[in-house]
């Protein structure tokens, strides 16, 4: 199913000139025409990427931006701002209201598809690693044994760390084990400090050195 956009701007011409460019780029699109209106359709569509005016009827870009970050689920909702208003305070007060982007009017149909497509592309990241995040965590392994002799000692490790110090013990590098593991190298590095953590060592090489000394993962 397309990803679903919504535009909001109290100028009809915009509405229709933007959601008719993103309609033909493959994407589902709504249209509000005010702050309120945008709101109740956020709530009820849950689209994907939200693109807003500031200066608007009932409610303007910046009150509707609050508003929507006020909910959990809509925290990580990607939002442009697409407006003539662009003193750089009014940009500051942009970002500060929790918008990602500030596109200057008058601007290209072009440059706003491609802002767009660069916010989807990172939201989808974000949401696939919290999500596997939540999952390992459900998986997570509370009797990951190792020894030291005769003596076991117990690690709780999910999965995925598992196989990241199975890796980092043949010697690869982030973006290495990203590349076998599908992971971005700033989810390995998450990953990597977490085993600092959970076996109280400080570097790759005193991480290796415990992962081989007490013989874990095998």
């Amino acid at each position: 199913m397309p990803l679903t956009l919504l535009i909001v701007d109290d100028d009809l011409g915009t509405r229709l000139s933007i959601s008719d460019y993103l309609e033909m780029s493959g994407y589902s699109v709504l249209t509000a025409a005010d702050g309120q209106e945008a709101l109740a359709m956020v709530q009820t569509y849950h689209p994907h990427l939200m693109v807003t005016d500031i200066v608007m009827p009932r409610m303007n870009g910046y009150e509707l931006v609050r508003h929507v970050r006020q909910h959990p689920k809509f925290r990580l909702l990607p939002v442009i701002f697409l407006t003539a208003r662009n003193k750089t305070e009014e940009r500051i007060a942009g970002y500060q209201s929790g918008a990602d982007l500030y596109l200057p009017k008058p601007f290209e149909l072009n440059e706003l598809g491609a802002a767009i497509r660069n916010l989807l592309e990172r939201s989808q990241i974000i949401q696939s690693e919290t999500r596997l995040s939540y999952e390992e965590g459900l998986r997570a392994n509370s009797h990951t044994l190792g020894y030291e002799g005769d003596t076991e000692i117990h690690i709780k490790l999910t999965q995925r760390e598992q196989q990241v110090a199975v890796l980092l013990t043949h010697g690869l590098s982030n973006a290495e084990i990203g590349s076998r593991l599908h992971l971005s190298p700033r989810t390995v590095e998450k990953y990597v400090s977490s085993l600092f953590r959970k076996t109280s060592t400080s570097n790759r090489a005193e991480l290796v050195g415990f992962v081989m000394k007490y013989r874990l993962l095998q």
